[in-house]
């Protein structure tokens, strides 16, 4: 089993039914894997900020986790900032 596979079951494992993210190098065996995965659906926005903000108006309007996928780097700075 394959690192992404091991994360996607552990959010499986927690309930998470949404991720919200933005592609890149770092993360692609997870974007497969997720590809894959019928169980988790993915959100696609168009900046990494956005996706900080939809999982945070996914997790107070439905009280479930919100999940943020991004990039190393460019991407991780993004979302913070």
């Amino acid at each position: 089993m394959a690192g992404a596979d091991v994360l996607l079951k552990a959010l499986e494992d927690e309930g998470v039914e949404v991720v919200f993210g933005y592609p890149g190098g770092a993360v692609l065996p997870i974007y497969d894997a997720l590809f894959k995965n019928n169980n988790i659906k993915h959100i696609l926005v168009r900046h990494e900020q956005a996706a900080v903000h939809a999982a945070e108006g996914y997790a107070r309007s439905t009280g479930k986790t919100g999940v943020v996928l991004v990039t190393s780097g460019p991407g991780a700075t993004n979302a913070v900032t």
